[in-house]
């Protein structure tokens, strides 16, 4: 395959393959790829109606609820030459506000009537236009006008930008080219057997890089895209029922939702035969869980994948062979095609094998950087220190690795305080300054309990604070899924010599909650 200058090329030759056949479908409906085809060009039509002159990409933020409409969304925006912001529904005002503010007031917000009753109270600057879903997919399109922008897009031109989390309440924007995506997808295809007649159950969120797998493996292949219900996951016993009864092929989640499906009993109770596929990346999945699933669903392939936000998706997989015991640590694998990975240890030379130091990514997969923050990037995207002969750029994730005697990377923590839980990507630090804006907080440290799963809040005040009421307040300031799962209340932290908050201390009193 030729490499397309853009990534919604794919859904072209898919409406012309594929035409009439399902392409994506949520509770509520679904569209076929003609379907999809044709509210893209609408959407992209009306977007460049109002293009600024200049080349440079306006970010279209969508702001919908997770449905077929964001996916219409999304390729709207790359009919218009810009790249898509996937901004979750249930985000508080205030942390939208800062994206927005990143944006450096232009470009795009799509949303509905019940989203724009909260952009009515945020400060929208005059550069980003805000647009009802539902005027934008009705629009009459205009492909000539369409395909003349379509024509000037060049491969290394941002396909989308995620929002991280910023250790400091600041989140960033990972921006990812065109090549990165299309070049993942041909991989997913490759390595699982994707085709037209795959599908697939989607779980990841539009605004975490996991549902990358799901979006352009059924734009290449013509696969039928299934978006489980939100609610599902709340009863994790139902989702095998959800994969048996639409005949679900491939899952792609985070391993916090299989673990809760292992430990429902469900998997012994629930035949899903039509599953082929069970992938799984965003956290480290344990291994008792993993064999229930093995145990009782022996014919799947299972594959553990590994890749940060600030690569397109994934860049280590590792196909898992045999029965691992409990403790043993499950490995990440080997690099991707077009991929490469170097260990470097605190010299920043390459690792010896079974030394311990940093995963560093080279390769298409490697993100742009990070949107409208040149500091940051030149922080975690430098030259290969071990390369003296010509530019090479990599990723330091900040992740420690090491490379076993077969091999094999095996995934070792993390270097600094960033935490992964259910597969969203958090920095403690936001959810610190979240609550230092409580009232009554004097202070706060958010320590992450492996053991239980969960993020341990603990904030210097003289007031008796209840989790519940304390965790209302911090919706205001960030999302759900970085809630604490439990408040501690001190008069005072310990710390250190140098009068800093001693972290160790507080980690060793997790045992004690």
């Amino acid at each position: 395959m030729i490499m397309p200058n853009s990534a919604v090329r794919l859904l072209d030759a898919a409406a012309e393959k594929y035409g009439n056949k399902t392409a994506v479908t949520d509770e509520s409906g679904s569209f076929t790829f003609n379907d999809l085809r044709s509210r893209g060009l609408s959407i992209g039509t009306r977007l460049i109606s109002f293009a600024a002159a200049g080349y440079m990409p306006e970010p279209v933020m969508v702001y919908l609820p997770k449905s077929r409409f964001c996916i219409a969304s999304f390729m709207g925006a790359m009919y218009s030459g810009n790249p898509y912001v996937p901004i979750a529904y249930d985000m508080p005002a205030n942390r939208i506000q800062k994206i927005v503010d990143k944006l450096d007031g232009r470009g795009h917000l799509i949303t509905d009537e019940r989203g724009m009753e909260t952009v009515k109270t945020m400060d929208i600057p005059n550069g980003i236009h805000i647009h009802l879903y539902s005027e934008l997919s009705e629009a009459e399109a205009d492909e000539k006008a369409v395909y003349e922008v379509l024509d000037r897009v060049i491969d290394t031109d941002p396909i989308y930008i995620m929002f991280t989390s910023g250790s400091t309440g600041e989140p960033k924007g990972v921006t990812v080219p065109h090549r990165g995506a299309v070049d993942y997808a041909l991989w997913v295809k490759r390595t699982f057997g994707i085709d037209e007649n795959t599908r697939l159950g989607n779980q990841a969120p539009f605004y975490f890089d996991n549902s990358i797998f799901d979006i352009y493996s059924m734009l290449l292949t013509g696969a039928e895209m299934n978006i489980i219900p939100e609610t599902l996951f709340m009863f994790p016993s139902k989702l095998p029922e959800f994969i048996r009864d639409n005949e679900i092929t491939v899952i792609f989640w985070v391993p916090t939702v299989m673990i809760n499906v292992a430990n429902s009993g469900a998997l012994s109770e629930v035949k899903m035969p039509s599953l082929k596929t069970v992938a799984f990346c965003g956290e480290v999945m344990p291994n008792t869980q993993l064999n229930i699933w093995r145990q009782n669903h022996p014919d799947a392939v299972y594959a553990n994948l590994y890749g940060p936000t600030e690569i397109s998706d994934v860049c280590t997989y590792y196909i898992v062979d045999r029965e691992f015991n409990d403790a043993d640590p499950l490995p990440i694998g080997r690099a991707c095609e077009n991929m490469r990975i170097i260990i470097l240890n605190e010299k920043n030379e390459i690792a010896k094998t079974n030394e311990q130091g940093e995963l560093c990514v080279i390769g298409t997969g490697v993100s742009l950087g990070y949107w409208n923050r040149p500091d940051l990037t030149e922080k975690a995207f430098i030259q290969n220190p071990a390369n003296p002969f010509y530019e090479e750029r990599i990723y330091r994730t900040g992740d420690l690795a090491y490379i076993n005697d077969e091999g094999l990377i095996m995934y070792d923590g993390r270097m600094d305080n960033q935490v992964k839980v259910k597969g969203n990507r958090i920095e403690l630090g936001e959810i610190e300054c979240a609550a230092m804006a409580v009232e009554g907080v004097k202070g706060a440290c958010a320590v992450f309990d492996a053991e239980n799963e969960r993020i341990v809040l603990f904030v210097e005040s003289c007031c008796a604070l209840v989790l519940r009421k304390f965790n209302n307040e911090l919706k205001k300031y960030i999302p759900k899924y970085m809630l604490p799962g439990k408040l501690v209340v001190m008069e005072a932290f310990p710390h250190t010599a140098n009068d800093k908050i001693d972290r160790v201390t507080l980690k060793k009193s997790l045992s004690d909650l």
